[in-house]
């Protein structure tokens, strides 16, 4: 089916409560989600929970409680941030949950048949924080980069997945610039190939009692990645669901960077295996930082997106996240640049633009529909699909924003409140103005948008409408102000 995006973040431990660098992919998946559907494209978008992970037993057991009561607890606590950030996905997915059990159970027996499972003994350098086993090359001063910790020495006998032997095609795959965006990502995933070859890997673990049972061996619990990567086709129905067979393969999985490898050569090499098509692209996004350091619960400096919401509230969270961390580097978050923003941009430059043209097309009684004068000229809505196609939406929001911009210049250049000559097709060039950004800014502000549209009395629109003159008359009710200052 041409016409339809399947999109996904991915699913998120749940060994602790959700931090902003969770709210920021959930986000930017949001916003390429909304655009899509403005694009008139059949979207599906996923996101969920990771349960079965160890780290999730270790934590509850930690605190003296039991794992399923410690996982519930804490998967709801995901689940709210989806509705707090005012997320439109359609699926939320929990892998302690009988569809995922059954799927990743299908998977492994699948590939276990075909013969690219096998049974060995092995001593390693685990990270419990990765979930995964690590090589001298992948610490840094003998450390798991990702959480700072030394792993430990495991030996034990796990099934193995013959990785190695998709190797030639995984680097065909990774090697092609439409796979694997931005460029230095992988850039990454390919030298790390060419340099040490593709290892088999390890598939289960042996001896515990949180996780899915391996097929025909309950001794063993199917290790993360089997588990945790095969979400993306078992919230679908694999495999013969009607969701799986109109949407996949995915047409985008969002991660972190520090996933990269997992999604970009080991989800591709399970996939090969068991004769199930490929997804088409794996955006790579780097780091939220405080401070110039990663945001982890594992380091302890973690800040809660929830309560950056109440204070200041959803749009502008959304708006800030997007704004200030670039396509591919990690970014600053700071509640500085929030409230900056917030009054700088977002009150003034857009909230003052509504207010005004409201303000005075109540007072003239304006609204009827009247010729182009220019003002339209300043929107390049091609740039902006050109930025979307790339995933680089943060250059779309500033491209949009110019027209915010200009659209302020038009009412200050034309003062309709003192030329009554043009007042009456100036505000209409305004209004117009208005209904076009409250559907370009729809997926990275929805809130705010659907309040433009309430006082411009119009439905939401798509980007088939985004061009001058479709509203006859408008009948505009003024309510309140978009954004308080901070």
């Amino acid at each position: 089916m041409v016409n339809k995006f399947y999109i996904t973040t991915a699913i998120d431990y749940v060994n602790a409560s959700p931090h902003i660098g969770h709210a920021y992919e959930k986000i930017i998946t949001d916003v390429i989600a909304r655009w899509n559907k403005l694009d008139g494209c059949d979207t599906y978008f996923l996101t969920g929970t990771d349960e079965n992970a160890q780290k999730n037993a270790q934590a509850s057991k930690d605190k003296g409680v039991k794992t399923k009561t410690f996982v519930d607890k804490n998967s709801k606590e995901f689940e709210k941030l989806c509705v707090d950030l005012n997320l439109s996905n359609d699926d939320f997915i929990k892998t302690t949950e009988e569809r995922h059990v059954k799927v990743a159970q299908a998977i492994f027996k699948k590939i276990f048949d075909k013969g690219d499972i096998y049974k060995k003994k092995y001593s390693g350098l685990y990270c419990q924080g990765c979930e995964a086993f690590l090589t001298e090359r992948d610490l840094v001063e003998g450390k798991c980069p990702e959480h700072n910790k030394a792993p430990k020495i495991v030996e034990e006998e796990n099934y193995f997945f013959k990785l190695s032997k998709y190797e030639k095609e995984i680097l065909k795959l990774v090697s092609s610039k439409d796979f694997i965006i931005p460029e230095g990502f992988r850039k990454e995933i390919v030298n790390r190939i060419k340099q040490d070859g593709l290892k088999d890997i390890s598939v289960s673990r042996p001896g515990l009692t949180w996780g899915i049972d391996v097929p025909n061996d309950k001794e063993h619990k199917i290790y993360v990645w089997i588990d945790a990567l095969s979400n993306y086709i078992s919230a679908l129905g694999y495999p013969a669901g009607a969701k799986f067979k109109k949407y996949w393969p995915a047409d985008v999985h969002v991660v972190g960077k520090g996933i990269n490898w997992f999604h970009s050569v080991i989800w591709p090499g399970l996939l090969m295996s068991a004769g199930i098509a490929l997804p088409k692209k794996i955006w790579v996004h780097g780091y939220l930082t405080f401070n110039g350091q990663k945001i982890s619960k594992s380091l302890g400096n973690t800040i809660n997106p929830t309560e950056i919401i109440s204070k200041y509230g959803v749009d502008p969270t959304r708006y800030v996240l997007v704004k200030d961390i670039p396509f591919n580097q990690d970014g600053d978050f700071s509640e500085d640049a929030l409230k900056d923003r917030n009054n700088n941009e977002l009150a003034n430059d857009l909230g003052n633009l509504v207010s005004r043209t409201l303000t005075l097309c109540e007072k003239y009684s304006c609204g009827s529909k009247g010729k182009d004068d220019g003002l339209f000229k300043e929107l390049d809505l091609e740039k902006v699909k050109k930025y979307f196609d790339k995933f680089e939406i943060h250059l779309a929001l500033e491209e949009i924003w110019k027209f915010v911009r200009s659209s302020n210049k038009y009412i200050n250049d034309k003062e309709p409140w003192k030329n009554e000559d043009c007042r009456e097709v100036v505000l209409y060039n305004l209004l117009e103005a208005l209904r076009v950004l409250s559907i370009l800014l729809s997926p990275f502000i929805p809130s705010t948008c659907e309040k433009i549209n309430k006082q411009l009395g119009v439905k939401a629109g798509d980007l088939k409408t985004v061009k001058f003159g479709l509203v006859k008359k408008y009948k505009v009710k003024k309510e309140g102000v978009l954004f308080k200052k901070i």
